[in-house]
């Protein structure tokens, strides 16, 4: 039997009612149509649904079972309408993001702040991880937006450039005359002990390839996972750390840290905000992604 949910709909106001005539009226129908759409679902099911009697309709055993999932189904259904509604108006659902550990302390979590103080009812879920793991998570479904460095292609996402960055070499107190002197050549950088990310992050790759461009091979003195705490040996004078200045604005801002002028400058880079390609965006994460774009525009 090919389902017509509209004949469920009839069954179910005239088994409320009781009579054709009055659920005819309920749904704007003439008595003729229900009573045909009644006939034709019982002839769909095989059974009697209702029985008719001098004053109305009574339904049968079958009808009795029949309307109590009838009745569930349109309530599943409006639960499901309400959740919608609820899901537009930002009262509920959850937004699914993914970022790199700095983006999120430094770049995502002002507005993301802002996102759950207007929506508390929206659940949060934020992943830590590097792109590549990033995109394995869209491309899982895991997630629905992810920040990440660019440049950076890829056949099944799209991505949107939405903040700039700038990097550069930062040293501590035991380093600050270099940072007072005369811009540093890529060959000058390297006699200093160098504290950079570990091979196979954005910024290593980044770092690698502006000083390649000049015919140096970067040698880490020191190879780490975190920003935070190149930021922390610098600090402590351990050598100069490649770090995204933004990231260290404090220290910088407080003179625990100094940055080192370089004699070619270093490049800024950009972010980008990466989707699932061909694949409608959830409404939680397009409103989250229009209020990242409007905070650095």
């Amino acid at each position: 039997m090919t389902m017509n949910t509209e004949w469920y709909r009839i069954f179910w106001h005239t088994a409320k009612c009781g009579n054709l005539t009055r659920a005819a009226q309920e749904l704007h129908l003439t008595q003729p149509s229900v009573s045909y759409a009644v006939k034709q679902l019982e002839q769909g099911l095989g059974v009697k649904l209702f029985d008719r009697l001098s004053k109305g309709v009574q339904l049968t055993p079958e009808g009795v079972v029949l309307f109590d999932y009838v009745e569930k189904s349109f309530q599943y259904l409006q639960a499901g309408e309400s959740k919608i509604t609820a899901m537009k108006g930002l009262a509920a659902g959850e937004l699914r993001i993914g970022s790199s550990g700095p983006i999120i302390k430094h770049l995502l979590l002002p507005p993301l702040d802002r996102f759950h103080a207007d929506n508390p009812g929206i659940s949060i879920r934020l992943f830590q991880g590097k792109t590549p793991e990033i995109r394995e998570r869209l491309l899982n479904h895991d997630i629905d937006l992810g920040l990440v460095h660019l440049p950076y292609e890829d056949a099944e996402l799209d991505i949107t450039p939405f903040a700039d960055i700038q990097d550069g070499f930062v040293v501590g107190e035991a380093f600050r005359g270099l940072a007072e002197r005369e811009p540093l050549t890529a060959s000058e950088l390297t006699q200093i002990p160098l504290l950079l990310l570990s091979k196979g992050s954005s910024t290593r790759r980044f770092v690698d390839q502006w000083l390649s461009g000049q015919g140096i091979t970067a040698e880490a003195n020191m190879e780490l996972s975190s920003m935070e705490m190149l930021i922390e040996l610098a600090r402590r004078g351990y050598g100069a750390a490649f770090v995204t200045h933004a990231f260290a604005e404090e220290e910088l801002a407080e003179g625990k840290l100094f940055a080192l002028p370089t004699a070619v400058p270093i490049p800024p880079r950009r972010l980008g905000i990466a989707v699932r390609r061909g694949v409608t965006l959830p409404l939680i994460a397009e409103s989250f992604k229009r209020l990242l774009t409007a905070a650095r525009s």
